[in-house]
């Protein structure tokens, strides 16, 4: 069993912390508590903040190279317990192995390797007219964490901010910290400098409000709730921080008039039910053409009762429990809501008593209005809004009526889908069975966030620009 959960990571060793108490982590398909960790207080921010400022100079001044060699190091290490990580993600966040093993563990080492590889390809130096300039590290970063991708979401900040130079204090979720463990030990292994990365487990409205004031951190990078990502930045903003926010989002599919749309089929029920829906991308909103409408929903029904909800040690698994009570409570009033607001309910339903595990089967509502607030709001959960129009534009219009945009797809002919897809504000859109893109930005419209993550764009992030006017080149 993995000896550390009792410590935090600062200064390059495992330390006890300051905090007196712990925090349970809860199995959501069983309800046991299986691991604890501390409860870090401002104290234990406060040194990991200030190991991170003293390392940071000779850090940022560490060729690239170097940087490099090292995080392809801590990879390699941590590519070693890609069997554990997968059996975590399953007991402290619900995810079956059959979708972890890639989403939430083979697909994360991926992410490193691409960013690695992107590192060296980022001009640290460019030429103008009359001066130089020079891309350098922002200094301290605060990353703090979601828990419905434990490791993703770190590896996504902590992983290109560390090689752009910068060192990072992480604060992961409380409600699924310990695959975060695993990377931290990878990090000590592979021999990074003391101070460099450092991590603090605690509660989140805590330690999230602190180290967002903190005057020793020069940027924040958030992912999370809308309206946790505001409050966080406007205190950040007190002191003119950085702000990097990854935030929620309400994403819309539109299938095209078509003959049939079985192929449209695996990236829908994938993105909404797979995960349990916890996904801030996930295809929430189906828009269809109403001709086509009763047609739809038969192959939506025929295709979720293929999926088989249970126990997420079982590789038979598709769909897990959700992540904790308050998740299945406000999945749950959310379907009350959509019963209210009347929606036609054609899948799923209320799930029962949640003493035996936080179970919600997938639900899909039809007939849905864009005006309801199923259709409006984030639920965070497997339940599909279905909603008819009766012209493209229509569609459209209702695709970019919500106050997010984070993620969209459109599925139809290349050509008139690229059209699509072109009118939908949106900072990710899929055609048809297009795949993610590592190299690519990832990040949203409106209010789903600022910045960007993902290849040369989320290395870029955690750079500062610097011109040096030096008379011409």
């Amino acid at each position: 069993m993995f000896d550390h959960f009792d410590y935090l990571y600062i200064d390059g060793r495992w330390v006890k912390s300051h905090g007196t108490s712990d925090i349970s982590i809860e199995n959501p398909a069983t309800l046991e508590t299986f691991a604890r960790v501390p409860a870090g207080d401002t104290t234990d921010v406060d040194l990991a903040v200030r190991a991170a400022r003293n390392a940071q100079q000779t850090w940022s001044e560490t060729p690239l190279a170097r940087r490099i060699e090292l995080m392809q190091r801590m990879l390699e290490l941590f590519k070693e317990r890609r069997e554990t990580i997968i059996e975590w993600e399953a007991k402290e966040l619900g995810a079956p192995v059959s979708f972890g093993k890639q989403a939430h563990c083979d697909y994360q080492f991926d992410r490193i390797a691409s960013y690695i590889e992107l590192a060296s390809r980022v001009e640290l130096e460019s030429a103008f007219a009359a001066s130089t300039v020079y891309r350098e590290p922002i200094g301290v970063v605060a990353c703090l964490t979601p828990w419905n991708y434990p490791l993703g979401q770190i590896v996504q900040k902590m992983i290109p901010a560390v090689l752009m130079g910068n060192t990072v204090v992480v604060k992961p979720s409380q409600l699924t910290p310990l695959t975060a463990y695993l990377l931290f030990d990878a990090f000590d292994r592979a021999g990074f400098p003391a101070g460099v990365v450092n991590l603090v487990t605690g509660k989140g409205a805590d330690l999230g409000r602190y180290i967002s004031t903190h005057p020793d951190v020069d940027m924040v990078s958030f992912t999370g709730s809308t309206r946790v990502g505001i409050e966080l930045s406007q205190l950040a903003l007190g002191s003119v921080k950085r702000i990097s926010l990854e935030l929620g989002g309400k994403s819309p599919y539109i299938w095209l008039p078509s003959e049939s749309y079985e192929a449209a089929l695996p990236k829908l029920l994938g993105s909404i039910f797979l995960n349990s829906g916890q996904t801030c991308t996930s295809l929430s909103r189906l828009l269809v053409p109403r001709k086509d409408l009763e047609r739809i929903e038969r192959s939506l029904v025929e295709a979720v009762s293929r999926l088989r909800v249970g126990d997420p040690l079982d590789p038979a698994t598709d769909i897990g429990p959700v992540a904790s009570r308050a998740q299945y409570d406000k999945i749950s009033d959310y379907i009350r809501l959509g019963l209210a607001e009347g929606a036609r309910l054609i899948v799923g339903g209320l799930p029962d008593n949640p003493d035996n595990g936080y179970w919600i089967v997938p639900t899909i509502f039809s007939d849905v209005s864009n005006k309801m607030r199923i259709a409006q709001e984030e639920i965070f959960g497997p339940v599909l809004c279905v909603i008819p129009y009766d012209t493209i534009d229509e569609a459209i219009a209702m695709a970019n009526d919500t106050i997010y945009g984070l993620n969209a797809a459109v599925y139809g002919p290349k050509d008139m889908a690229l059209g699509v897809a072109k009118r939908i504000k949106s900072g990710n859109v899929y055609i048809n069975d297009g795949p993610r893109d590592l190299t690519a930005p990832f990040g949203g419209y409106k209010q789903s966030g600022l910045g960007r993550e993902g290849g040369l764009y989320g290395l870029l992030e955690f750079t500062e620009l610097k011109a040096v006017y030096d008379h011409g080149n």
